[in-house]
């Protein structure tokens, strides 16, 4: 489970890429978290960090401005997470439901990378970098 959820958390990171620096309170169940599942998202905070840091380096490096961590953004990418890990797989079901809320909780735009089975953040932000779309 703590490597599905490792690789499965760096979909958190998709929705910490919205320009929106509004802050909110994290609606996440406390019962819904078993003391596993809490100690690798504490873990995976840490990832998510590093490639949203990846992130806007290179966003710099081409003039852009730096995204924010949204923390709705960050709540809906946890909850989809422990859907894919419960279905023991990636998918972007029902991305215009977490569109549709994030946008409505003050993101402009609402974009959806996973990434599964890297190491670190430079290989995750590689990755994105040369996907096809």
């Amino acid at each position: 489970m703590k490597l599905i959820t490792k690789s499965l958390f760096v979909l958190s990171f998709l929705f910490l890429l919205t320009s929106c620096s509004k802050d909110e309170e994290l609606l996440i169940d406390q019962q819904e978290v078993t003391t596993s599942t809490s100690a690798d998202l504490i873990v995976e905070d840490v990832f998510a960090a590093q490639i949203l840091d990846a992130v806007n380096e290179y966003r710099a490096s081409i003039g852009k401005a730096s995204f924010k961590l949204h923390t709705p953004s960050k709540s809906k990418a946890i909850e989809h997470s422990k859907y894919m890990a419960s279905k023991n797989e990636i998918s972007h079901d029902h991305f215009y439901e977490r569109s549709d809320y994030l946008k409505s909780h003050g993101a402009n735009r609402v974009s959806e990378n996973v990434a599964f089975g890297y190491r670190n953040a430079d290989e995750v932000l590689e990755a994105w970098l040369n996907s096809p779309s």
